[in-house]
């Protein structure tokens, strides 16, 4: 394939969803850092993708999501599942069901006990609290100045409230902010909704990072491999629609912000994964990583 000549960034991003979007925000604070974004799907115009409600149509169009489905297995019954995943600005941010949740402090532990330094909650939750505006919120729990705002709902029905009493009576506790000190309890969810519209991570973190000048931002780019020189990441190659490929280069980092699928698969096809399965696919290896692509885990 014909290439051209090299773009030449510091950072090189490839997929612009819920962690892309915030990372090019981040890194372009600094006007002396280059970065380049670069995602797959179109840009966030729909506006079904804008109204909360409209993520009913956007989960079925094949334009702006990846349709994955895993394989049969004996656990679910001989059946695919589907685990759609989004495919443009603000990635799954700008698809899913809306619910705000940091998930369990003991499975951020976790992951720094098996030797992921800086994983663990307390090492987390300063950044938790730097990305979300969450009005009303306890200071020390929750943050009120990021670029992501994290609201309440404002109507609750009738058999809601009767749930939450049930619980109650079964002992579970009442609690009025599941993301604060204690997640355990029964309570109302929260939402990355404001002023009627989704706030996606393109909307809250990328729209402030489009306005700056050493962001590029690449949309329908498909990203087909990963460079390296020996064992370093130098960069991507993207397609051209001619079928050519053109080689986007880093100076400093390659980032893989490209969802839990197509991140592992971008690393096999480049070389970094199991060796079985790279000889399977013909790739010659860079790295041998058994772990690539395997125990994912879905909510």
């Amino acid at each position: 394939m014909g290439r051209s000549m090299a773009e030449i960034f510091d950072y090189v991003i490839v997929g612009a969803g819920t962690a892309g979007c915030l990372l090019a925000e981040r890194l372009t604070e600094n006007p002396a850092t280059t970065v380049c974004l670069i995602e797959a799907g179109p840009r966030d115009l729909h506006p079904f993708i804008h109204l909360p409600a409209g993520y009913i149509k956007m989960l079925f169009n094949p334009a702006y999501t990846w349709r994955f489905t895993t394989e049969p297995s004996p656990g679910s019954g001989g059946r695919r599942i589907a685990t759609t995943q989004g495919r443009m600005l603000g990635g799954s941010s700008s698809l899913n069901g809306l619910v705000y949740n940091r998930g369990q402090a003991a499975d951020f532990d976790s992951w720094a006990q098996r030797g992921n330094r800086g994983w663990s909650y307390d090492g987390l939750h300063p950044l938790f609290r730097r990305a979300e505006r969450r009005a009303g919120g306890d200071g020390t729990f929750r943050g009120g100045e990021g670029a992501l705002p994290v609201t309440d709902l404002d109507w609750q029905h009738p058999l809601c409230q009767a749930f939450v009493t049930g619980a109650q009576h079964l002992g579970i506790p009442w609690n009025s902010d599941y993301n604060g000190a204690e997640q355990t309890g029964v309570g109302y969810y929260q939402r990355v909704i404001h002023s009627g519209l989704r706030q996606s991570s393109a909307r809250a973190f990328l729209s402030k990072a489009k306005r700056r000048a050493n962001l590029r931002l690449l949309t329908n780019t498909q990203v087909s491999r990963i460079t390296f020189d020996g064992n370093r990441a130098t960069g991507v190659l993207v397609l051209n629609p001619d079928g050519t490929d053109r080689a986007i280069t880093a100076g400093r980092e390659v980032i893989l912000a490209a969802g839990a699928m197509n991140s592992p698969k971008l690393l096999q096809i480049s070389g970094v994964g199991p060796a079985d399965l790279m000889s399977d696919i013909g790739v010659t290896p860079v790295a041998v990583l058994q772990g690539v692509g395997a125990n994912r885990r879905d909510h």
